[in-house]
């Protein structure tokens, strides 16, 4: 049986919707460490992996509009919420179109980019990297996209990811001191 589509509301809907005091609860589906790169203002954080076992803290008489960065992973919330009996609303085009129209964002890192984002660029790196060397320099270099592979799969299979906690460790991604107001997108 086909998957009913969600329902979606535009970003101008949700700021009309504030605008007139519209009752609805905002839950961001990101990971926390996106939500904290950059969220809207007055979004509670359930991630994704966390919703189905959440669903008590859903509003239950107002509308729930999930967002993430693009409508994906909004999208699938709602899939998997289906049957929850909340009125659950995709905001079209995630935080990406909210930061891209330049309404203001609540951000407590320094950092612009997700931690996975970070990780997934420096696994990348390191992979090709082994690559080029175990081409031009020694078959051994294939050792090292080896044990990143390695930790990837340790990383999926734990929860733990050993890189993520090093990256999380470095300056731009602390948290910062007394960053709890809305800056503007460009900011």
């Amino acid at each position: 049986m086909p998957e009913a589509a969600a329902r979606t509301i535009s970003i101008e809907t949700w700021k009309d919707w504030q605008a007139s005091g519209r009752r609805a609860q905002l839950v961001d589906v990101r990971s926390a460490t996106e939500f904290a790169t950059a969220h809207l203002p007055g979004a509670i954080n359930i991630p994704l992996e966390q919703v189905e076992l959440r669903t008590a803290d859903l509003e239950t008489n107002a509308p729930v509009v999930l967002v993430c960065q693009g409508g994906t992973r909004a999208r699938l919330a709602s899939a998997l919420l289906a049957g929850s009996g909340k009125e659950l609303v995709v905001l079209e085009g995630g935080t990406g179109a909210w930061l891209q129209a330049g309404y203001p964002a609540v951000r407590s890192t320094a950092a612009r980019w997700a931690l996975e984002r970070q990780v997934r660029l420096i696994a990348g790196l390191l992979g090709f990297m082994g690559v080029l060397l175990a081409v031009a320099v020694s078959p051994w270099w294939l050792l090292l996209p080896g044990f990143v592979g390695c930790g990837l799969v340790f990383a999926g299979c734990t929860g733990f990811c050993p890189m993520g906690e090093v990256l999380a460790r470095l300056p731009w991604n602390r948290p910062r001191r007394g960053a709890c107001g809305s800056t503007p997108a460009g900011s």
